[in-house]
């Protein structure tokens, strides 16, 4: 029987997914802190949001946390790209010319923005040369659709972000214009079936549309730590579990996905 592990932090999401976890006859162990009880043992433990938290927690409880790779995203067919990327080094990085999208691969050690050049991240010199960084042409995504996928299927689909800003109303509402999510829906399905695009046994891509360009995918993220805006919760659940795995049923194409953060 999955466990999800929900923080301390109560939100709109995690009470969500506790409802959906309930309604699929799941366990669900809420922490009452930022450090796991001493001694604590779950059965098959799963987890969403707090991406810091689940780490350390996967970790405690012997977890292995499946994710897209750091070179992901570039190591795509250009065709679902539609723009220049690249992956490389801090160092490297702050040697190109501008101006150019740069954001950290890993986690968010510095802003993610377009910069007039790559020597403007010489004013971080408490970050490491061996930092890894995408790097991109500017572009402009009017919208952006999330998605939950697993073994190369769409769980839930929802709208995420538009015109750079969360594409949520007031009421509370995650509103589609026509034609957006079946356009989303047809990129993300030719990608999942393209069998030169490598896919994480389970992860959330974003894909969105480029002005002047076309849709596109725009990055994949650990489904363990990402938001699910309008997603359906009882279909993120298997998505979820699928990226959660006991490190002793570890799969050689599993393991393949396992970012380790030692150190």
């Amino acid at each position: 029987m999955p466990t999800l592990v929900l923080s301390p932090r109560y939100t709109p999401e995690s009470i969500l997914l506790w409802r959906a976890a309930i309604d699929a006859g799941w366990d669900v162990h809420r922490l009452s802190g930022w450090r796991l009880p001493e001694g604590l043992r779950l059965e098959e433990p799963v987890f969403n949001d707090e991406p810091l938290l689940a780490i350390l927690a996967a970790e405690a409880l012997g977890v292995a946390l499946l994710e897209p790779t750091l070179d992901w995203l570039p190591r795509l067919p250009g065709g679902y790209l539609r723009r220049e990327l690249r992956f490389l080094m801090l160092e490297e990085a702050r040697g190109l010319p501008g101006p150019v999208f740069l954001k950290p691969a890993d986690d968010k050690c510095f802003a993610a923005r377009v910069y007039a050049s790559g020597a403007e991240l010489g004013s971080l010199p408490h970050l490491p040369g061996s930092t890894p960084v995408l790097a991109s042409e500017p572009v402009r995504f009017l919208v952006e659709y999330r998605s939950f996928v697993a073994d190369r299927k769409i769980h839930t689909l929802s709208p995420y972000v538009r015109g750079g800003q969360l594409a949520r109303h007031p009421d509370g509402s995650w509103p589609s214009l026509p034609g957006e999510e079946e356009a989303a829906r047809g990129l993300l399905e030719a990608l999942l079936a393209d069998d030169e695009a490598s896919i994480p046994p389970a992860a959330v891509i974003d894909v969105g549309l480029i002005e002047g360009r076309g849709w596109a995918v725009v990055e994949a993220n650990p489904a363990w730590g990402a938001g699910i805006c309008a997603c359906d919760p009882a279909l993120v659940l298997p998505v979820l579990r699928r990226s959660c795995r006991a490190r002793g049923a570890l799969t050689p194409e599993d393991a393949a996905w396992v970012l380790e953060r030692g150190g």
